[in-house]
């Protein structure tokens, strides 16, 4: 994985200079502003993934494991995690299962293991994305980048202030605060996907949305093979939503999905 890693970050580098080389002040990929944090158990992994990132813009923190992850998200607000699945101690899946009940800051899985039920597992515990190692230097970037432009326009995209909120069976999405609140009042952890998914729905309640435009919003980034993301991000909205109560989210079968709840904007 390292010789990989490191032949591909290479290749990398030559091409960014072939660009800048023909450019006369090529902007980075990054935000300036965008912090990542980067938890990998091995050290020269650590220090690839965060050159890479440094040098396309963004600010970097690392971590060894959970213990060293925990510590750097008490400091200074992080944009997305880069998570890698086998640490010492409790693994990816469990930090990503824990930090879900407190946070919705966006999570890029790493892993050798690139069988189907593993990227299940994570996206099912509330992952964004997953990557299988080795990786393209170049496809994660771009995933990272994409990721966080998605949750930046969902708090700037024009007409966000007109809408703050839906009200639907009880339940309230805010879309100022990315919070969604059940019946008696308590806050329901949603993961980025799942948030932006369920928004796409309340937008649209009784229209039916196809696979495709789900699988755009539930990624929105570099497509892949993968696409079961969908089936994923509808099971764990429907196990959160309707537990105890009536069907919310109707399947249209080969078609899509369609929100069946009367919504209110407030």
């Amino acid at each position: 994985m390292r010789g990989d890693l490191e032949e591909a970050f290479a290749r990398t580098t030559r091409d960014q200079h072939a660009v800048n080389d023909t450019a006369a002040s090529p902007a980075p990929l990054g935000s300036p502003e965008a912090h990542i944090l980067v938890v990998d158990d091995d050290p020269q992994i650590r220090f690839l993934v965060s050159r890479l990132l440094r040098a396309n813009g963004y600010r970097v923190s690392a971590a060894a494991d959970g213990r060293e992850m925990a510590e750097s998200l008490k400091g200074a607000p992080v944009d997305l995690i880069v998570l890698d699945v086998m640490l010492p101690g409790a693994s990816g899946f469990e930090l990503c299962s824990e930090l879900r009940r407190s946070s919705a800051v966006p999570v890029i899985m790493l892993t050798a293991r690139g069988e189907e039920n593993d990227r299940i597992s994570g996206l099912d515990l509330g992952a964004d994305d997953y990557l299988a190692k080795p990786f393209s230097p170049g496809e994660l970037v771009a995933r990272i980048n994409a990721l966080i432009r998605r949750a930046r326009r969902a708090v700037s995209q024009p007409g966000a202030a007109a809408v703050r909120s839906y009200g639907f069976s009880g339940w309230t999405l805010d879309i100022v605060r990315r919070e969604l609140v059940d019946p008696q009042g308590s806050v329901v952890d949603l993961s980025t996907g799942e948030f932006d998914m369920l928004r796409a729905f309340v937008e649209a309640p009784g229209k039916v949305l196809s696979r495709e435009a789900l699988l755009d919003i539930a990624k929105n980034r570099v497509a892949t093979g993968f696409d079961r993301v969908v089936d994923v991000q509808i099971s764990r909205l429907r196990k959160k939503i309707e537990a105890g109560g009536d069907a919310m989210i109707k399947t249209v079968r080969g078609t899509g999905y369609m929100f069946l709840p009367e919504v209110e904007r407030r």
